[in-house]
């Protein structure tokens, strides 16, 4: 395939990993600069065979590019309200209350609740608020927001906190869990440099329910009561952590 990596990207430490895996592998790239006046993109190339990888944006915008295979995975079936239907109560946060940002949730004296984006994962980072916090979060969110994506109708979920062991972030290509890695342990935790056979038997279980994309990405917890999806990510603008980016690039080959 031809790939269209995004250069400026510094919120994941790792990226600058997948510009040498590249090399290594001797397959063709261009690199891209996106910022906030960006509107379009294209690819020096003719190629048809194009990947993406980098920013949210690019990948939403890479979606416009209708003729590249595989392109872009953004949209589809990413969003909750689609593979909740699927993965229901095996869904770290299945029970859900879904409200505008702007708009107040009720709340119990001394509750917290997690809350999240309800569409798009990426618009703010999904976390533990009290009534304060939250209140706070929202009205300094709608003051200097930090994305258009995020406005006063911008759907957002809530439920009860849930008890985390550990978490992993799996990358799924065509049905098949190519590569892992643990992104955070709670607690006294014991470290674990692989992800356990369980954690991906759990998520073998749940691609047999249902494929959200020949790419994409799955992020797992394990809880008192087992392992839960805790989210579903595109795989064009995921973070590695400490991925072996080798690993992903060789299965993206491979399949595609």
């Amino acid at each position: 395939m031809y790939y269209l990596i995004q250069s400026n990207i510094y919120s994941d430490p790792e990226h600058h990993k997948v510009f040498d895996v590249l090399d290594d592998l001797n397959l063709p790239y261009e690199t891209i600069e996106v910022d906030a006046s960006t509107e379009a993109i294209t690819v020096q190339s003719g190629r048809k065979d194009v990947f993406i990888y980098g920013s949210v944006k690019l990948a939403r915008l890479a979606k416009a590019n209708k003729d590249w295979i595989p392109g872009s995975f953004y949209g589809g079936n990413h969003t909750f309200e689609i593979y909740s239907a699927y993965y229901q109560q095996h869904l770290l946060n299945y029970e859900t209350t879904i409200f505008k940002f702007a708009e107040q949730p009720a709340w119990l004296p001394g509750e917290e609740k997690f809350i999240k984006p309800y569409r798009d994962a990426k618009v703010f980072t999904g976390r533990v608020f009290t009534a304060i916090k939250w209140n706070d979060f929202v009205q300094q969110s709608l003051l200097q927001p930090k994305t258009p994506m995020l406005n006063g109708d911008t759907l957002v979920q809530a439920s009860k906190p849930q008890e985390l062991i550990k978490e992993a972030r799996l990358w799924i290509v065509g049905g098949t869990v190519v590569a892992g890695v643990y992104y955070r342990f709670h607690g006294d935790v014991p470290f674990e440099s692989e992800v356990s056979r369980d954690g991906i038997e759990f998520a073998e279980g749940m691609i047999q329910l249902f494929t959200v994309a020949d790419a994409f990405v799955m992020d797992i917890g394990l809880t008192p009561a087992g392992w839960k999806i805790v989210e579903i990510n595109c795989i064009n603008s995921a973070g590695f952590y400490n991925l072996n980016v080798r690993t992903l690039f060789r299965a993206l080959e491979a399949y595609f």
